[in-house]
């Protein structure tokens, strides 16, 4: 589901940055620690900021990022273009990844799954293109904020077969992952990370 235009302002100013940055990343490597290299995919790359993390923070060797905006496509491909042949962006959907099964050793998920009206099956699609042995990180926002009626007002979620931290957690192990850690802050949002059995 494409964001709505006040949902595009609020994901596309310095300080949702900042927050990704200083906040998100850092939850998320404390709970699931770097990378040391390695083939990464993110999905819902949004202008690009996550592939910037996941190259310097996590240590990646190359990133994939999709999205299913094409102007966020644009806006990442634009912003990592310095990054050479370490960073490949693309059109695509979470639901259905363009990707061979075991394909990368690391998906990051900065709040997209949420988004997206068939989430188990995005959940599935992570766990299809892992490798043995490789990791999931995901922030995400929980049911109770998406219902919320001024959250609806303002913001374009998909309502029906939403999720909490536990029915989140299950569909990562119904998809084959085994979680590593996992945290929640109020009501609203957690992050995961999960790793795939070798």
């Amino acid at each position: 589901m494409r964001l709505n235009s006040v949902e595009y302002a609020l994901m596309n100013n310095p300080l949702r940055e900042l927050l990704q940055r200083r906040f998100e990343a850092r939850r998320l490597r404390r709970l699931g620690g770097p990378l040391n290299g390695g083939r990464v995919l993110e999905i819902g790359c949004g202008r690009g900021v996550g592939i910037e993390i996941i190259l310097n923070d996590f240590g990646a060797d190359t990133v994939h990022g999709f999205d299913l905006d094409p102007r966020m496509v644009r806006l990442a491909a634009r912003r990592t273009a310095r990054c050479g042949e370490r960073v490949s962006v693309w059109l695509g959907d979470a639901s259905a990844i363009s990707a061979a099964d075991a394909s990368y050793d690391a998906v990051f998920d900065f709040g997209i799954v949420h988004h997206i009206p068939n989430w188990r099956r995005a959940v599935a699609e992570i766990g299809r293109v892992l490798k043995p042995g490789g990791r999931f990180y995901g922030e995400e926002v929980l049911e109770p904020f998406i219902v919320n009626p001024l959250i609806r007002s303002l913001l374009r979620h998909p309502l029906a077969d939403r999720f909490d931290r536990n029915t989140f957690a299950a569909a990562l192990r119904q998809s084959g992952l085994r979680q590593i850690q996992s945290e929640q802050l109020g009501r609203s949002f957690a992050w995961f990370t999960a790793l795939k059995p070798a």
